[in-house]
């Protein structure tokens, strides 16, 4: 007996009990499953390493552009400010054009394209061209940063690594958000976050599996990058702190001049970018050379701090070093160098100069803050910190990345609530002034149609308990016989009645059925006897409504039922209900 039970668990559906050749059907079923498991696993940490590995080289190779190209003093040569972009872009258009044609762009965009419509699959020659031409870029002076390719540099070499495995295709189209979290945690320094943008942004959902690949691969090209970088952050980081609850007001002030920014910049690219691709196709050649030499203008005349990441220069402003005119200057011309960058086609990432540029911003709104309203405490590093979440969560619209993001940079909780309340007036602002984020913005641009992670955040969900009816029919008690249950369809006229077998089970018969029973002379049998091997399963008003459709082709009639008592009938849907119920979410 024992050995049957242990038996039947084993044994695939459609298969007798006492067959012993399910044994090793399902054991190597189940093998291949817990096989397939680990080696997912196992080579998330793999491409983990490579892509750290991969980002190493690429910020060293950044900073050597920059000092063969821009030299490595602090007071940068007129000569070398208006030569190296300009020349740098003539060399990187030429690149794009004819050598590396998919190296344009951010690299977010194109790594939810390889995963929603190549299956997971990116050319390598994609990584080695983003790699070149984003190293040019930024080493010159361009106002672009180095996370966005590192995120898609990591999804080439996981792709690379998939296709070499020759993994099965639902395992290719997750490769390459693994390979893209590990080469932002890398670019980042900052695993939680990189985790959280590309299942907020790029997957959109998570699982256990999805959740466990991501976060190894994050760690462990975090670990490689550490190892050759060191473990210190991007920032160093003065004390921050919150000292009276009234300074919330600042802070919500903050956000929302900075989600009116976010629209400014947003639909600044958003803008002039098609304008910039529909000018005469001689003019791809010239565009980034124009740009970098307008940019190279910029820094000639007061404003070097704009060229390339900036990452030294929001240090300086976390520390106070600037004046807040000065950094509002700055977070003006910040965002006109990088939307020249951008719409030239030059590839690089936005996620560096967003950062400065709520660097820039959040530090002056506090400083003149402080001027205005001197009662309240001023800490530029602060403003500083809280201005980067609130241009990521309204620029990027990744509000969980931008809570988290803020906390790893500068490892201090006790400014989590002032980041809360700035990003969220952030958010909703630019929501409510742009509702389209940028990356579907550029999507659609491009002629793709991606699908958008904030329209799905915000979606309406039909639940069974929009489509369900009140359950005014009758219902049967499994302990009626058969006769008794006819009485009760001569009472009704209906042609199906629902059936409450014990101890909660639910069932349903039609008439039809019920008349073929009696006939086969069980018409005094308890109705329950004669169902109870076939259970309709019960819903709950709050499932969404897709799931009553995996039963109502099935049953004419499916139980909705409390989660407190099962028994307790609350409602009952059917395939009508539900069509129904679609065809007029449909038209609303």
């Amino acid at each position: 007996m024992q050995e049957t039970s242990a038996h039947s668990v084993i044994v695939e559906d459609g298969q007798s009990e006492h067959s012993r050749a399910g044994w090793p059907v399902s054991l190597n079923a189940l093998r291949n499953v817990f096989r397939e498991e680990r080696l997912f696993l196992i080579l998330s940490v793999f491409i983990g390493i490579l892509s750290g590995l991969a980002v190493v080289c690429f910020r060293f190779s950044i900073e050597w552009c920059r000092i063969y190209l821009l030299g490595s003093g602090t007071n940068l040569s007129p000569v070398r400010l208006f030569l190296a972009p300009t020349l740098t872009g003539l060399a990187i258009a030429v690149l794009v054009i004819h050598v590396f044609p998919l190296a344009r762009g951010s690299g977010v965009n194109q790594t939810k394209a390889a995963l929603y419509i190549f299956n997971g699959y990116i050319p390598f020659r994609t990584a080695v061209g983003k790699f070149i031409t984003s190293a040019l870029a930024i080493g010159s002076g361009f106002s672009l940063g180095p996370e966005d390719p590192s995120l898609q540099i990591g999804a080439c070499i996981a792709s690379a690594v998939g296709s070499g495995m020759r993994l099965s295709r639902d395992r290719m189209r997750l490769i390459a958000p693994v390979g893209a979290a590990a080469g932002l945690a890398a670019a980042f320094n900052a695993p939680i976050s990189a985790v959280l943008f590309v299942i907020e942004e790029v997957i959109g959902r998570w699982t256990a599996g999805i959740l466990g690949s991501v976060v190894l691969s994050a760690i462990s090209s975090v670990v490689v990058t550490r190892w050759f970088l060191g473990s210190e952050s991007l920032f160093r980081i003065p004390p921050v702190e919150l000292k009276r609850p009234s300074e919330l007001i600042a802070y919500a002030i903050l956000g929302i001049v900075g989600g009116v920014a976010s629209v400014v910049f947003a639909g600044g690219i958003g803008y002039l970018r098609p304008r910039f691709r529909e000018l005469a196709p001689w003019t791809q050649y010239i565009q980034p050379a124009v740009a970098g030499l307008l940019i190279g203008l910029i820094g000639y005349l007061g404003a070097p701090q704009v060229m390339g990441a900036g990452y030294e220069y929001m240090d300086e402003a976390i520390h106070g070093h600037f004046t807040w005119q000065f950094l509002a200057i700055l977070a003006g011309l910040k965002i006109l160098a990088t939307l020249l960058s951008f719409v030239s086609g030059t590839p690089g990432g936005m996620f560096a100069p967003t950062l400065f540029i709520g660097a820039m911003l959040g530090a002056a709104v506090g400083g003149a803050e402080h001027v205005i309203l001197p009662q309240f405490s001023f800490s530029p590093g602060t403003y500083a910190l809280v201005g980067m979440g609130v241009l990521f969560a309204g620029f990027l619209r990744a509000p969980m990345t931008s809570v988290f993001m803020v906390l790893e940079v500068s490892g201090n909780y006790s400014i989590i609530v002032p980041v809360i309340v700035a990003n969220t007036f952030a958010y909703v602002i630019a929501r409510g002034l742009q509702p389209t984020p940028i990356f579907d913005v550029l999507t659609r641009q491009d002629g793709l149609e991606l699908p958008s992670m904030e329209e799905q955040r915000e979606e309406s969900i039909l639940r069974v308990e929009d489509a369900m009816r009140p359950p005014t029919d009758p219902v049967i008690d499994g302990e009626d016989t058969v006769d008794r249950a006819a009485r009760v369809f001569q009472e009704t006229q209906r042609d199906a009645l629902l059936v409450r077998l014990k101890p909660n089970g639910w069932s349903n018969v039609g008439r039809d059925e019920l008349n073929t029973f009696r006939q086969e002379g069980k018409g005094a049998e308890p109705l329950g006897s004669l169902l109870q091997a076939r259970h309709v399963p019960g819903l709950h008003p709050d499932h969404p409504l897709d799931m009553a459709l995996r039963y109502v082709d099935r049953w004419q009639l499916v139980p909705v039922v409390n989660r407190a008592n099962l028994r307790e009938l609350v409602g009952v849907v059917t395939q009508r209900d539900v069509l129904e119920r679609y065809r007029d979410f449909g038209g609303e």
